[in-house]
């Protein structure tokens, strides 16, 4: 009776080995399946990225849309935010703070960051032809610089657009003295009453929403009087530059894969922006974006790249109007690298 019970016994006791043992081998199979499913069967972990745009969201940025929406920055290993911009989040600042990654903005600002001790580089420009112009409602008559002496004109301070508003003045070798200036932001309707004559805007935006209304329009460009600033810059910071090369590199040319493929679609990529932004109409973002797309590539460079020449007119005129003290160092003002 002992011998059978003690039989009995070890064989209980040997079976639970088995079926502990083959617990074992399933939960570490289980185990390992998990993890794999975690980083996407056995890819690294995307790299979180923040981008931060020069204004709200909307087609003048579907590039950066299509390039999230089409999957090529996850293609590129990365997790990119694209969050608005605007006065009270100045892409500079934002990313000068480390808290961003990456930024969108005009590129003399990035030449006046430089002056002040801000290390922020260049890294492709978006619209190599300023979508900037002064423009008029065709009943005004007006339709060049000449035409602007004693009238009333809005003037946007202390930005890209006041520096070629005052460049296409002294290009146009107009007395400034006899332009009646009055600052102005984004409401339209001093324009629209006729209190102001010729307003400062984006030919791809402000010009389109007056056209909508039933408006006609007169346009002033500034490259009518030798003046075209690179407008819309991607940037960074150079510690990311020197610290992380490679990450600077996929999102670049992520984002550039995003604006051709915005360039062939531009109706598809114009819808984009209203997955970030619930007030805005198709209509206006189709028309902005077909707007936008003679801007890109007006002389059939590779999309992004930037030119020294450029870059060395945008700086003469900042320190021929005062906005810009000394000359900065172009290289480390701007790189092509990361584009090729």
């Amino acid at each position: 009776m002992r011998k059978r019970a003690g039989k009995s016994i070890l064989l209980l006791f040997a079976i639970m080995l088995v079926l502990l043992s083959a617990c074992g081998t399933s939960g570490s199979s289980g185990g390992e399946q998990a993890a794999g499913n975690g980083d996407s069967g056995g890819d690294k972990p995307l790299k979180k990225v923040v981008l931060r745009l020069k204004w709200v969201h909307q087609a003048q940025f579907a590039g950066f849309y299509a390039a999230a929406k089409q999957g090529y920055y996850k293609d590129a290993g990365l997790d990119v935010e694209i969050r608005p911009g605007g006065s009270d989040f100045p892409s500079v600042q934002m990313v000068a703070s480390g808290s961003e990654d990456f930024g969108v903005t005009g590129a003399d600002q990035i030449l006046l960051a430089r002056e002040k001790g801000v290390p922020v580089t260049a890294v492709s420009t978006i619209y190599r032809e300023t979508p900037f112009v002064l423009f008029s409602l065709k009943e005004s008559g007006i339709a060049s610089m000449e035409d602007l002496a004693g009238q009333r004109v809005g003037v946007k301070l202390g930005g890209n657009e006041e520096l070629t508003f005052r460049s296409m003045v002294a290009g146009a070798g107009v007395d400034g003295s006899k332009i009646d200036e009055m600052p102005v932001k984004y409401d339209l309707s001093p324009l629209l009453s006729g209190q102001v004559k010729a307003w400062p805007g984006y030919v791809i935006n402000e010009v389109l929403a007056v056209e909508e209304l039933g408006h006609e329009v007169n346009l002033i460009k500034p490259a009518d009087y030798g003046i075209n600033f690179y407008a819309d810059t991607l940037f960074t910071k150079q510690e990311l530059i020197d610290k992380d090369p490679e990450l600077v590199k996929s999102f670049v040319q992520a984002s550039m894969k995003g604006w051709a493929y915005a360039l062939e679609h531009p109706e598809e990529a114009a819808s984009y922006g209203l997955e970030y932004a619930d007030n805005l109409k198709l209509e206006h973002e189709v028309n902005m974006m077909k707007a936008s797309v003679p801007l890109l590539q007006p002389d059939n460079l590779p999309l992004g790249k930037m030119d020294s020449a450029a870059w060395e007119t945008l700086q003469k005129s900042l320190i021929d109007l005062k906005f810009l003290k000394k000359e900065q160092s172009l290289k480390d003002v701007f790189t092509n690298e990361f584009l090729e």
